[in-house]
């Protein structure tokens, strides 16, 4: 940044998360830029936004130009954005401009729409509970999330007090899912187990908590995002809550994906968990999350196999049937996301043909019974 970039103080900036990998996304927002202040996205309540400039933190709104731009391009503001503010007279805070994010981790929903979930992230936190809240299936739905955004992912788990009441035991059930987890999903993503209200937390999650660094934190609710939020930050920022006993999901305590400062210089983005988690695919980021199938697939008897019933299929004979399974669904949301909405229609009336067909026979074979 130089004397002729927007209002900014270099060491406040950078105590909400600067990089100076972002200087080409400021130099690109023009000569306009010089006038505004260049400040983060901690928080979006509908048309209301708050925003930080590493010393305090501001409302603002999107200006309806930025706002027409980003709908026009199928795009939306999310926490961790950076942002050209200009005030006004009255006080009010306009966003005027977004700097092009480095990254974004987005969904998608039931029609294949993509919606960003946070920008501008280096760490990807997957929080996952030993209790009823485990499910590698959506653990590896999170991964994809991380790797179509290019972000580097962490598994911590938390909660194994609660399903172990001995020291040893816990030691045990800890090192016996780290290791199938590992198995499961490669020894290149870290998977480290922590009691989410130790300051042991914040030690062994250092490494990914350096000044500068922002790291999210992702899961179901319940998994205990909210409390590792507190334990790293040393204060009680978001309420905890308890959770259901029959599958250990939360309440929703989190309802808000809320940027957070910590001591030691990084920040933090807290997050609700996700009710709709299809991550945004493409087939480059399916195999990469699924390294294991993809290194095998070339051994199989067939080139063209599809790894189901086929004679001959190396991934078969080797890949968890539960992996597989997982993988042959994300395949078919795949194929759906890419489809026309005439496809999808076409799709559509065939499945009900199917599905009325397969009742017609039904019911023949119960008069015939």
């Amino acid at each position: 940044m130089s004397s002729s970039d927007p209002e900014f103080s270099r060491d406040a900036l950078r105590r909400i998360g600067w990089q100076d990998t972002l200087t080409p996304s400021l130099a690109a927002a023009g000569g306009d830029a010089v006038t505004l202040k260049l400040l983060r996205l901690t928080e979006v309540h509908r048309d209301q936004l708050r925003v930080h400039d590493g010393v305090d933190e501001h409302r603002a709104r999107a200006a309806p130009a930025l706002a027409r731009q980003l709908e026009a391009d199928g795009d939306a503001l999310a926490v961790g954005d950076w942002l050209l503010c200009a005030g006004e007279s009255d006080g009010a805070l306009w966003a005027r401009q977004r700097l092009a994010p480095l990254n974004h981790i987005a969904r998608r929903d039931a029609d294949g729409h993509r919606h960003p979930v946070v920008s501008n992230v280096d760490t990807a936190l997957f929080v996952m509970g030993l209790d009823a809240d485990y499910n590698p299936r959506r653990l590896e739905r999170y991964l994809l999330l991380a790797h179509a955004a290019r972000v580097a992912p962490v598994v911590v788990l938390t909660k194994a007090d609660l399903v172990a009441p001995s020291p040893a035991m816990r030691e045990a059930l800890v090192a016996d899912e780290t290791e199938a987890l590992r198995a499961r999903i490669g020894p290149q993503i870290p998977v480290l187990a922590v009691d989410g209200t130790s300051p042991e937390a914040a030690l062994a999650l250092a490494p990914w908590l350096l000044p500068g660094q922002t790291v999210v934190l992702l899961g179901s609710s319940g998994a205990g995002k909210s409390t590792l939020t507190n334990t790293l930050a040393g204060l009680s920022l978001q309420d905890t809550g308890a959770v259901r006993t029959h599958d250990s999901r939360g309440k929703h305590t989190t309802t808000a994906r809320t940027l957070y400062r910590l001591p030691g210089g990084a920040c933090v983005i807290d997050t609700p968990g996700l009710r709709a988690l299809r991550p945004d695919l493409d087939e480059a980021t399916l195999a990469q999350g699924f390294g294991d199938i993809d290194a095998l697939a070339p051994r199989c008897r067939f080139r063209d196999c599809g790894h189901g019933d086929e004679p001959g299929c190396a991934v078969r004979e080797s890949v968890a049937p539960d992996r597989l399974r997982n993988f042959h669904k994300l395949q078919r949301e795949l194929k759906r996301d890419t489809m026309t909405a005439l496809e999808r229609q076409r799709q559509l009336a065939e499945w009900k043909a199917r599905g009325r067909a397969g009742a017609q026979r039904w019911k023949q074979k119960r008069a015939g019974g």
